[in-house]
């Protein structure tokens, strides 16, 4: 016999028992989740923090928000946000050529980060085409940085061959660094197809006496931009254009000299940070540091201003209020933020989370420096919503991965 819902009738008291069981039933549900959430705050030390929020900024969780604590290379995602915010972020670096009345090829640098042997090939074909049969031969390679005032020191970095520790300027090729190993014969060439091992680098990577890695090329003596110089002739060269041997600083004088071709390049602030996200590169970050502060305060460009160009945003956009930046990529130990602070730069930069990197529901920057492990960023949700996150860890030996894992299991 079939029972007709309509048919059944409860009870005063079956009613009144179904209705407290389930509301047991909600409350212990709630406990638990509450429970799970808490245990997030267990694993947060008195040099941590945590900060979680649902789509809508209600806090879930928090600890130590008010804590100043070392953000490692989570502050790259502050200076995305300076970057964007000065430059545009459509903004496209340029690069210029000149040729002077002597038939002397002067280069002008504007800050790109991204002038990679590729690019340099590229130009010096596209500059080729524009020379005409007279300077196919040309005489001097004239470098002009002065774009950024020379040398920048970035607090944090030491003098190191890391990549990590690449001096910054106006004119730079490949990161500042040359990539090589050395074959079983003993001989050095470069670990890139489309680099060569150029004489002028050899005989920094010979006397390193090591047998592969990245070396950087320094301030000194100019070393990094005279590389671009000797990286760009190679390039010429096998476009046809021949120039004499000399490769030295000097200035545009746009007066005087012809501009024969300006390099725009083909990635906007947003690709670049994109980049800089993926691969938390630090040359890359204070690039855009140090041109938003030349943006906002004229060139030179110099550090300061990068640095005053994000406390200014910081202040005045995102009411920040207890940052201490002295660069813009998270290497100094010096630079200091509160949960509370990053959190509210995580959700500034909610319509950029696409251009950080992405595993699974998680939009994320890691940070990581000796004893410091940190990581901010979105959690989605199973309804496609986006959970804000920062973790800082402060606390020697621990790792934010347990906290992560716990997240990603309690927020569904």
């Amino acid at each position: 016999m079939r029972i007709k819902p309509e048919s059944i009738i409860l009870s005063k008291p079956a009613i009144f028992f179904t209705l407290l069981f389930c509301f047991l039933l909600l409350f212990q549900i709630q406990n638990l989740h509450a429970e799970n959430i808490g245990s997030v705050a267990n694993l947060i030390g008195d040099q941590d923090a945590v900060l979680v929020a649902d789509h809508q900024g209600g806090i879930i969780v928090s600890k130590n928000t008010d804590k100043k604590l070392i953000p490692a290379s989570t502050l790259k995602i502050l200076t995305s946000l300076v970057a964007m915010h000065y430059l545009g972020p459509d903004y496209r670096f340029t690069t210029e050529f000149y040729l002077d009345n002597d038939s002397n090829l002067k280069i002008k640098g504007y800050g790109d980060p991204l002038l990679t042997s590729e690019i340099l090939e590229e130009i010096s074909k596209a500059l080729g085409s524009r020379l005409d049969a007279e300077h196919k031969k040309i005489k001097d390679i004239v470098l002009d940085d002065s774009y950024f005032r020379q040398p920048i020191t970035i607090p944090g970095i030491s003098s190191s061959s890391q990549p990590y520790d690449a001096p910054n300027g106006a004119l730079c090729a490949n990161f500042n660094t040359v990539y090589f190993k050395r074959l079983e014969n003993g001989k050095y060439v470069s670990a890139e197809e489309q680099t060569p091992l150029l004489p002028f680098a050899l005989r920094k990577v010979r006397k390193s006496k090591l047998t592969t890695g990245r070396l950087v090329l320094s301030h000194k003596e100019s070393e990094n931009t005279l590389y671009f110089g000797h990286l760009f002739k190679y390039f010429l060269e096998k476009q046809g254009i021949k120039s004499n041997s000399s490769i030295r600083l000097g200035r545009v004088n746009k007066e005087n000299d012809r501009l024969v071709f300006k390099y725009v390049s083909g990635f906007s602030i947003k690709e670049i940070i994109s980049k800089l996200l993926e691969h938390s590169n630090n040359f890359m970050a204070n690039q855009l540091l140090i041109s938003a502060g030349t943006k906002l305060y004229g060139p030179p460009g110099t550090l300061d201003k990068g640095v005053l160009a994000a406390k200014n945003y910081a202040e005045n956009i995102l009411n920040l209020k207890d940052l201490c930046i002295v660069e813009g990529s998270g290497i100094s130990r010096k630079n200091k933020i509160s949960a509370k602070s990053l959190y509210k730069t995580v959700e500034a930069f909610f319509p950029y989370h696409d251009l950080m990197q992405k595993k699974e529901r998680e939009f994320y920057k890691t940070g990581t420096l000796k004893d410091i492990n940190t990581r901010a960023g979105y959690i989605r949700n199973k309804k496609g919503g986006l959970y804000r996150f920062v973790v800082l860890i402060n606390t020697q030996g621990k790792s934010a991965e347990p906290i992560m894992n716990r997240l990603l299991k309690v927020l569904k």
